[in-house]
């Protein structure tokens, strides 16, 4: 059974969440003390957090960046906020999506329902099994290498750990270096909910991914190709195999 933790300071929001994630035979938890939630959420061990922006004695952001420094499950946000900067930042802080309020019960549950495919369930189960059949689970390109079981990136030595769609987005891009990867192609390999998707989120992905490039000493390794997607161009290096 996953484990669903709200954090929501609205008490009747709070309750209809929590109801309609035991409806669908998830076990819910609802935060009592939003001055230090980490206690809570470590003890209940979820599976997906709901996140709220609006909380008393620290924001959603805050807690979002404080839950991703011990973890990398999914987090959910749900805010009042409909405007295009608090979605960015909500992905930018560590956030896997955002749905608005008031909150469409039903898109809402495509979504939690989504990531826990992605995360956990059958796609995350075909993603094992193709790790595993590569040599060590590794994958590489252009003297990049993807750790696949490990979500870890390597390039001279240096090593950085990716989020789940980080990773995702790095896999896709590095099966084929040096081509195009479409928009759309990214988008089905990061949500199988796509119709769900705003198109900026995938940008805002990228953008995460690029930083993470850029921790490695590559800052120019994903090129823009504007109207068809991005691409993977690394200057003067040898593709590697696996060892």
């Amino acid at each position: 059974m996953y484990r669903i933790f709200i954090v929501e300071d609205d008490d009747k929001i709070a309750s209809i969440l929590k109801n309609n994630m035991e409806k669908y035979g998830f076990e819910a938890a609802s935060v009592t003390q939003f001055r230090e939630i980490m206690p809570e959420l470590e003890a209940f061990e979820p599976h997906l957090v709901l996140l709220d922006i609006n909380l008393p004695y620290f924001d959603g952001y805050y807690w979002c960046r404080q839950i991703r420094a011990r973890s990398s499950m999914p987090i959910i946000f749900i805010s009042a906020r409909a405007g295009e900067m608090d979605q960015v930042m909500a992905i930018e802080n560590g956030g896997d999506d955002y749905i608005t309020k008031p909150i469409h019960l039903d898109l809402l549950m495509a979504k939690v329902k989504s990531v826990l495919r992605r995360s956990y369930g059958e796609y995350a189960s075909a993603q094992q099994a193709a790790a595993e059949a590569g040599k060590h689970g590794e994958l590489a390109a252009l003297g990049l290498r993807l750790f696949l079981n490990r979500n870890e990136l390597e390039w001279k030595e240096q090593r950085v750990e990716l989020t789940k769609n980080e990773q995702l987005l790095a896999e896709c891009l590095m099966k084929r270096p040096g081509e195009v990867a479409s928009r759309e192609q990214l988008l089905e390999a990061l949500w199988d909910d796509v119709q769900f998707v705003d198109d900026n989120t995938l940008t805002v992905n990228v953008t995460r991914l690029r930083k993470k490039l850029e921790e490695l000493g590559l800052p120019k390794a994903i090129e823009t190709v504007r109207g068809q997607g991005y691409k993977l161009t690394i200057a003067n290096t040898n593709e590697e195999t696996p060892r």
